[in-house]
């Protein structure tokens, strides 16, 4: 066992709790994929700075804390559930306390046929062949020790299964809230699985939340949340999916997505962090079926003492596969921020149509910004770019608002949100960007009554 393992104290207990939950009896295969996961965790321990993947985030407010599990019981308003939830506007919405599915805050509304949405322990009973051949089989154990960790604990999260040709109009709301007991720092580890057959078409939101607090305000109690979600996406499946992650100033997040295409799959990533204290998220597409196409977006706004590590990976197996990457940070205070994308083409991804941006708004001296866009090519017919910028408010603009009677704190809205703007506005999941724009003007002061109406054109021109 490594020396930072040795640390986490409750790794064994934390895979303990999970072996002896219901979900565990008489699934030996559950059970194997476990104790592989939680022995490849124990052996590796967590990455620290001499890891080139990590080596711009500290990981020692994590290794060093021992964290208790989650309590499932705990106690969560519906009062609380609803500020976050999406209710009639989402088809479905699962909420889960502690990583555990909540049945009474959750509303399950009638779904069309061939739909599965449900926790994912009750769909190793249901549906245990199909979960078998998914779950753990994409994001990888032996590459990142998070998701070792994660799987190690695995015990409930959230199952989507679409059928061929399944449409469904409404989004799939899928609520995480963790809480933190007084003094003793909790830990969770929610999964998701989500699998879409021939044809299907679906969105799915994700978001992650504190029960005591929320981004923007006060230290928080400290909490550590680790989640990883795995999208199968068969031929011509549809998939617009969202992660809004806006957990208390206390918390540690740690997440990893990793979605694997078939041939003509579409997916489409809306991701959005607002808060922790520290975050590191990871994004793995593989485009593994010809014409495959897959479109990220992502945005950050954080401030104070906040660090957030985006890395991701368009991994392009297959020819004419298009993809589409936007990343935009705004840093405020002496919050720190990491971005590292790479566009990887195999040998086989002939045609391949690739583009990468990342820009980073810099409201403060003291924010810092470390980027690296990369391209891996080992094709000869690719189109491929990236481009990095960062750089401060450009005082020529505020200077222009104020000269119009513009405040200063109202001019520096007005860029940021316009900055952010390239990113909300392709958003289409209403109570995702009201709460994108919401957040923004909270963090000015002023009114929250600033929308962008013009969704479907811009949607249409940014594809």
């Amino acid at each position: 066992m490594s020396q930072i393992a040795e640390r986490y104290s409750n790794v064994n207990d934390l895979a303990r709790t999970a072996r002896d939950g219901a979900n565990g009896h008489g699934r030996p295969w559950l059970d194997d994929l476990r104790q592989r996961a939680l022995a490849r965790f124990t052996d590796v321990g967590f990455p620290n700075a001499r890891d080139e993947e990590w080596r711009f985030t500290n990981l020692a407010p994590i290794a060093k804390t021992t964290f208790k599990p989650g309590l499932a019981d705990a106690a969560v308003s519906p009062e609380r559930v609803a500020r976050f939830g999406f209710r009639a506007e989402a088809a479905v919405e699962l909420v889960f306390v502690n990583g555990h599915y909540a049945a009474a805050l959750s509303h399950l509304n009638e779904l069309p046929r061939g739909l599965k949405v449900l926790s994912l322990a009750a769909a190793v009973e249901t549906d245990a062949n199909r979960v078998q051949a998914h779950l753990g089989r994409y994001a990888s154990i032996q590459q990142n020790p998070f998701v070792a960790l994660n799987t190690g604990s695995l015990g409930d999260g959230a199952y989507v299964h679409m059928a061929r040709g399944t449409v469904l109009e409404r989004p799939i709301h899928l609520l995480f809230v963790s809480t933190a007991q007084a003094g003793v720092p909790t830990v969770t580890h929610p999964r998701v699985l989500i699998v879409a057959e021939d044809g299907a078409r679906a969105t799915i939101v994700e978001s992650y939340v504190g029960a005591g607090d929320d981004a923007g305000g006060g230290a928080g109690a400290a909490y550590f949340t680790n989640a990883v979600t795995e999208v199968v996406a068969g031929p011509d499946a549809v998939i617009d999916h969202y992660r809004l992650q806006q957990e208390g100033l206390g918390a540690y997040h740690v997440s990893t997505l990793h979605v694997n295409l078939d041939r003509s799959a579409d997916f489409i990533s809306h991701a959005a962090t607002l808060g922790g204290a520290l975050t590191r998220n990871d994004l793995n597409v593989w485009l593994n079926g010809e014409y495959a196409h897959a479109t990220l977006n992502g945005l950050v706004i954080i401030g104070g003492t906040q660090h957030v590590d985006n890395h991701t990976l368009l991994r392009h197996e297959k020819a004419n596969c298009p993809s589409h990457e936007l990343y935009k940070h705004v840093l405020d205070g002496r919050a720190s921020g990491v971005f590292k994308g790479k566009i990887f083409v195999q040998k086989d991804a002939q045609k391949t149509d690739s583009k990468q941006g990342s820009k980073s708004l810099l409201l403060s001296d003291d924010a810092t910004m470390n980027s690296q866009p990369a391209l891996e090519i080992y094709a000869d017919d690719v189109k491929c770019t990236h481009g990095s910028t960062i750089g401060p408010v450009d005082d020529d603009m505020v200077f222009y608002l104020r000269t119009r009677g513009v405040g200063l704190d109202a001019a520096r809205h007005l860029l940021t949100y316009a900055f952010a703007a390239d990113v909300t506005r392709r958003i289409r999941v209403e109570p995702v960007r009201r709460r994108l724009e919401d957040f923004m003007a909270a963090q000015h002061g002023l009114p929250q009554d600033l929308r962008i109406t013009d969704v479907g054109a811009h949607d249409e021109k940014a594809r």
